[in-house]
């Protein structure tokens, strides 16, 4: 017998990123248009092409993990705990009379415990393979964070990591609302978390010609949709959402931010690292998610971009938002939140499911700052450089698009009990 489809709402929201240590901090710096970029301070960033990154500041993992589990662990599962645990604190959610098979965590990222394992590999040629920490392999993983989560918990239900680039976060989170909405779970923990700024992804990203090298002018870039922008600059953090049924969040009384209408994720199979032409990938997920949301073009009135500040990237979105919402599309508000917080690579889409969610609660545009320079190829309304009050705002699209031709899109509505 086929389960019924449940509604998925939204009850908790945590953060770690360039911009604060949690979400209320980090909402107030993105709607006055702060930067969180500055000059890398995690190596020296002297010898590289691009010396400039969003790092988190001031994050000490022993206030949510003791001493031995912060050495064992990356840093990526560190912001992971502490995003989660106030996720969970925000829903008020008593995990001790839940049913801990029915409380799942999917946590994405998409590189992972790089940090350790560079750090092991070096050990390694130094000093032979008997000095390795017997604790490398987990703390590398991808899946760590949700395990490690989990166990600090007592969460039982369905637990992994996902992985598609920079869809990532967006991945993680509609693939945790459908697990719900087929009944497999009651709650859900769902997010990204990334701690990747180190020098061989610096070189790595810099040799592609992907990052921004505007590094006289940090809190200048990066520029998305402008017409000078020069790349994306890598941001660090963590995001996750307390996801329930609707029934369940209404049984125990929670506050409901919002309902995640639908999710819909596509591949350009195309190219490793450029986008299909005309955005492809990206037309056909922002579609499939419409349709699934039972929702016409005309509905959406914000789409937090991908929104890069790459040449290749915000052309190709602006191209695709154009084929979806034809002349709607000049009534979109349109605006790229990486333009303050960097690109967060696999946590991007979830830390940019929690502006969007804080849009929609408070009725305020987040701006695309750096927009100075308006690019003929990029003509939509971007919300540039200063927040916009929108006391309509009921409907959110949020777009993530990764490296491999990965595309993944979610639409929220603001709640309203209905």
């Amino acid at each position: 017998m086929q389960a019924e489809y449940r509604r998925v709402v939204v009850t908790g929201l945590g953060a770690v990123t360039p911009l604060g240590g949690d979400v209320p901090s980090t909402w107030t710096n993105v709607i006055a248009g702060r930067s969180g970029v500055g000059r890398i301070t995690a190596f020296d960033p002297s010898p590289y092409k691009t010396q400039i990154a969003a790092e988190v500041k001031d994050f000490d993992p022993a206030q949510y993990l003791n001493r031995r589990l912060v050495r064992r662990l990356d840093r990526f599962t560190h912001f992971a705990i502490a995003a989660g645990m106030e996720a969970v604190s925000d829903a008020a959610l008593d995990l001790s009379a839940e049913d801990p098979t029915q409380v799942g965590i999917i946590i994405g990222s998409a590189i992972g415990g790089v940090q350790t394992l560079l750090r092991e590999y070096e050990v390694l040629t130094k000093h032979g393979p008997r000095r390795l920490n017997p604790f490398f392999v987990p703390a590398m993983l991808i899946d760590t964070a949700a395990g490690q989560l989990a166990i600090e918990l007592g969460a039982r239900g369905p637990n992994m990591g996902i992985v598609s680039a920079c869809a990532t976060g967006n991945g993680a989170i509609g693939e945790a609302a459908e697990i719900v909405r087929r009944g497999d779970a009651e709650v859900i923990l769902a997010g990204g978390s990334e701690a990747a700024i180190h020098p061989i992804t610096v070189a790595g990203l810099g040799v592609m010609g992907a990052l921004s090298t505007r590094n006289d002018e940090p809190t200048k870039t990066p520029r998305p949709f402008d017409a000078q922008r020069d790349g994306f600059v890598m941001g660090e953090g963590a995001a996750m959402l307390v996801l329930e049924s609707l029934e369940h969040a209404q049984r125990r009384g929670a506050r409901i931010y919002a309902e995640l209408l639908s999710y819909a994720a596509t591949a350009d199979a195309y190219h490793l690292a450029q986008p299909a032409e005309g955005g492809a990938g990206a037309v056909e997920a922002m579609r499939k998610a419409l349709r699934r949301a039972d929702l016409r073009p005309q509905d959406v009135q914000y789409i937090n971009a991908h929104g890069t500040g790459t040449l290749l990237n915000d052309r190709s979105e602006t191209m695709a938002i154009k084929q979806v919402f034809g002349e709607h599309a000049y009534q979109l508000a349109v605006s790229s939140t990486k333009s303050m917080t960097g690109h967060l690579l696999g946590a991007a889409g979830a830390l940019e499911a929690v502006l969007c969610i804080k849009a929609l609660q408070e009725q305020i545009l987040p701006p695309t700052i750096n927009y100075e320079h308006p690019d003929p190829e990029c003509d939509l309304d971007y919300v540039p450089n200063q927040a916009r009050p929108a006391p309509d705002l009921q409907v959110a699209l949020s777009n993530a698009f990764g490296l491999g031709g990965h595309n993944a899109c979610l639409v929220m509505r603001r709640w309203g009990g209905s």
